[in-house]
């Protein structure tokens, strides 16, 4: 078997080498030619992702990748897997969808398999790309090509999270063409979970990230209240999941990042307004993440104060840019929004991330790209009138982070344990 995947980003390129570690010939297909070259090299650009790892598959035969789409005629399925982003407004953008379905339709064989591996909202594959890829091929959906949707479950950063042992949630346009999917993913994921349908598959994904932002929110809401109250929500937070039974642990931070959470709820709530129904739980919770940033900005503010300074004027580093601990994955950070929200006051901003040594371009955040990561050594740490410490890396020393910063102020619970001077250490 040949397949091709769209998109060699975070989902699709450990994807693709899985499906080539398997026996699976693999055409990684990108509009990113810099990515391809890195590739084709046997290189990575993903810093979980050991360039070994790609070369081995590249030596091997098994693993190419190219700019030209029209090369979906050599193989027998295809899988997009492209960014699905909010777009200015906060509504679903699947143009990334979209265009990728318009560059392959002219080119798809009759017999070749699709499925849609990004997070969107119900209907998104039976309709938009349906439609797309039927006008611009001239073939049939359940008829001359099978199509599908099986969301992605990549969890980076987490060395427990293997693509071949994640079960796989697949739902076909038709019978026909679920057994087509179930037999694509069958050669490379060991555990295949079939739905009725695409929409019933696509409702899947956007419940498993839906119920971490709405938890993620409560604990987040919860951090605030036990503050007031002198109770330390981490403390709370790990007695509490001594309980063997009904009860998850989920624990509170700066603001929500990464590609799913922050922006998936909202995929749900625009398509429900299409039905007439109200989705008021995910849209509180959603409220709650997206102040989180503010909470700190005024925490921080409070540190400061302790100090006799104030934000305009005071040099704020950002300890942490990636939205979660050891990876490089900087998406929907909220420090970048603790980068604005700071400067915007007249503060003095640097960051100390061991993953992201220069900030990349980004659409989101543009004014950022290009800022380098500082040094980590006690000069440079203590010439900062607080640490903010955004992101919990297992790289930084927190010992000497509390020998050298003058003001700290803690999102993650990072210094438990760092025995700290008075005054010294915030929680926010």
């Amino acid at each position: 078997m040949k397949i091709g995947i769209i998109g060699l980003g975070y989902v699709g390129l450990p994807l693709g080498l899985q499906f080539a570690r398997s026996g699976v010939e693999v055409l990684g297909l990108d509009i990113d030619q810099s990515k391809i070259d890195v590739l084709n090299a046997g290189g990575s650009f993903i810093e979980h992702i050991p360039a070994a790892n790609v070369k081995e598959q590249v030596d091997a035969g098994r693993f190419s990748a190219t700019v030209d789409f029209a090369r979906v005629k050599e193989v027998e399925a295809v899988l997009i897997a492209v960014p699905t982003p909010l777009n200015k407004n906060r509504e679903p953008d699947i143009s990334y969808v979209l265009k990728s379905g318009e560059a392959i339709a002219p080119h798809l064989p009759k017999g070749i398999t699709v499925v849609l591996e990004s997070t969107t909202y119900p209907g998104t594959t039976d309709e938009p790309l349906r439609e797309v890829l039927e006008k611009g091929s001239g073939l049939k959906a359940g008829v001359d090509f099978h199509l599908a949707y099986s969301p992605e479950r990549e969890d980076p950063g987490n060395p427990d999270s293997k693509v071949a042992i994640i079960p796989k949630v697949i739902g076909g346009y038709t019978p026909a063409c679920l057994e087509k999917a179930m037999a694509v993913y069958g050669t490379a994921i060991k555990t295949l979970v079939p739905v009725s349908s695409c929409r019933a598959a696509e409702a899947t994904k956007l419940l498993e990230n839906i119920f971490r932002g709405v938890n993620i929110a409560l604990v987040n809401e919860l951090k605030q209240v036990y503050a007031a109250m002198d109770i330390d929500v981490w403390e709370v937070i790990n007695a509490a999941k001594t309980k063997p039974f009904g009860y998850m642990a989920f624990y509170p931070g700066p603001g929500l990042g990464g590609h799913c959470i922050p922006i998936d709820p909202f995929y749900l709530t625009w398509k429900a307004r299409e039905f007439d129904q109200s989705t008021k739980f995910i849209e509180l919770a959603g409220e709650v993440n997206t102040a989180m940033p503010m909470y700190v900005v005024h925490q921080t503010i409070e540190a400061l104060n302790s100090m006799k300074k104030s934000v305009n004027g005071s040099r704020i580093l950002m300890m942490g840019i990636a939205y979660k601990p050891n990876v490089d994955d900087d998406r929907e950070s909220p420090s970048y929004h603790l980068l604005d929200y700071f400067s915007e006051r007249g503060g003095e901003l640097d960051y100390y991330d061991p993953h992201v040594p220069v900030i990349r371009p980004s659409r989101e955040h543009p004014h950022w790209a290009g800022k380098k990561c500082v040094h980590w050594n006690k000069e440079t740490i203590s010439s900062y009138d607080v640490v903010v410490i955004a992101t919990d890396h297992k790289k930084v020393d927190y010992a000497e982070l509390a020998q050298w910063a003058p003001l700290i102020v803690d999102t993650r619970n990072a210094m438990k344990g760092i025995e700290t001077k008075p005054g010294q250490l915030w929680r926010a």
